[in-house]
């Protein structure tokens, strides 16, 4: 048996458990500015 330290797929899932719930109470025009937000916070652009 592999013991191991992170979970990858059990993370994933509760990141999308908590997205869930957040965008659940936000309207369209909402969620699109939120997401607009968090790219331009959250955007790395690689190095050439």
């Amino acid at each position: 048996m592999i013991n191991k330290e992170f979970d990858a797929v059990k993370f994933m899932r509760e990141q999308r458990e908590k997205l869930s719930e957040k965008l659940i109470k936000m309207t369209k025009d909402e969620i699109v500015a939120y997401f607009k937000q968090v790219k331009s916070k959250t955007t790395i652009k690689p190095c050439a």
